[in-house]
């Protein structure tokens, strides 16, 4: 049996029946569906998203670095005997403040003054036997060996007067640089050994402040640049970069950073901790509220900008610096045009409806 000749019949007869018998009925359900289609296509389209929009150009800015760290002595020395012997000086306290060349401890000289007598003895004979040798070579009498062999007794003499000389000095230490004493020095009637230590001096004056920048921080570091420092005690102090390592710390990946600080009344110590602010090279940024940040669909960090005919689109930004007045953005050209407010109700690529701040301001 054949099947689609019978359901084309059936379909011819009931389009029959409808456009005999049902006739008004057809033309009305015609009709509604015709009025439906013409509000469809007459509906108008949605009204673009209004946004609130910002002109921005970058300023020029100096962001600091601030780096924890401590102070430190900017030069320390053991100062240490090199002689062995009693000491025969009184002590000078820890804490007094001496000059360069002072003296610090004195050691007894013992036989080194009778050494010091019979070297020059010695070289006295030692000339006179020479001038002698050298008088009879002139006149033919003595030999070229005889000369020489006065000569070198000459210079062996002089010799051991510098030796004795040499020794003599090194009864008395001296301050190798102006400071201040960090320990007593040796105590009078003390056994001093060679190394034995005399005392311990530092130079506070002036005084060093230590950081460590990370690999992102020290590039933005010149020598000589402003900074200054809260100490733990919260005293505030000024100075200048005076040290910048070119290699890396192996454990930390850091590169240390010294800073001079004056510190002629020696109030600043040796190892307080101390925050450290560097003003470092000048950037330029935007100057924008920190709600107009926002994330794309990547999870981007940046902000939504519109141009003259609003449209969107998207552009990623750095934190330069966090203020009261907002927040500094880098990563931008330099002139802007971002959404303040809405931003958040649109996306890339659609048309909004923008009020500029400084018109909305007038």
């Amino acid at each position: 049996m054949r099947v689609f000749p019978l359901v084309t019949a059936l379909a011819v007869t009931v389009a029959l029946y409808l456009v005999i018998m049902e006739r008004e009925a057809l033309l009305s359900f015609a009709g509604v569906m015709a009025e439906e289609a013409e509000e469809v296509e007459a509906a108008p389209e949605p009204a673009p998203v209004r946004v609130r929009a910002e002109r921005s150009v970058a300023e020029p800015m100096a962001s600091p670095i601030v780096l924890r760290g401590r102070t430190e002595a900017r030069r320390q020395v053991e100062v240490r005997a090199q002689t062995n012997g009693l000491v025969i000086s009184d002590p000078l306290r820890r804490g007094a403040s001496v000059s360069a060349g002072d003296p610090l401890c004195e050691i007894a000289p013992g036989e080194r003054k009778a050494a010091l007598d019979e070297a020059r003895a010695r070289l006295t004979e030692a000339e006179i036997n020479y001038r002698a040798a050298s008088g009879l070579s002139e006149s033919g009498f003595a030999t070229e060996v005889r000369l020489a062999n006065a000569r070198a007794a000459l210079q062996s003499a002089q010799a051991g007067v510098d030796r004795a000389i040499e020794e003599m000095a090194r009864l008395v230490m001296h301050a190798p640089f102006d400071g201040m004493l960090e320990t007593d020095t040796a105590e009078v009637g003390s056994l001093l050994q060679p190394g034995g230590l005399c005392a311990t001096l530092i130079q506070l004056d002036p005084i060093t402040l230590v950081g460590f920048a990370t690999e992102a921080q020290v590039d933005l570091l010149e020598l000589d640049a402003p900074a200054g420092a809260r100490l733990a005690s919260g005293r505030e102090v000024l100075g200048t970069v005076s040290f910048i390592a070119r290699s890396a710390d192996p454990n930390t990946r850091t590169f240390r950073v010294d800073v001079s600080i004056p510190n002629p009344d020696g109030r600043i110590r040796d190892g307080q901790s101390a925050d450290i602010l560097i003003q470092a090279q000048e950037q330029t940024a935007h100057l924008l509220p920190s709600s107009a940040l926002t994330l794309n669909d990547a999870g981007e960090l940046g902000l939504r900008l519109v141009d003259d005919e609003g449209l969107v689109s998207f552009a990623p930004a750095r934190i330069v610096r966090d203020t009261a007045d907002g927040m500094w953005l880098g990563g931008l050209p330099d002139e802007i045009n971002a959404i303040t407010l809405g931003q958040e109700f649109t996306r890339e690529g659609a048309r909004v409806h923008v009020t500029w701040a400084d018109e909305a301001a007038e």
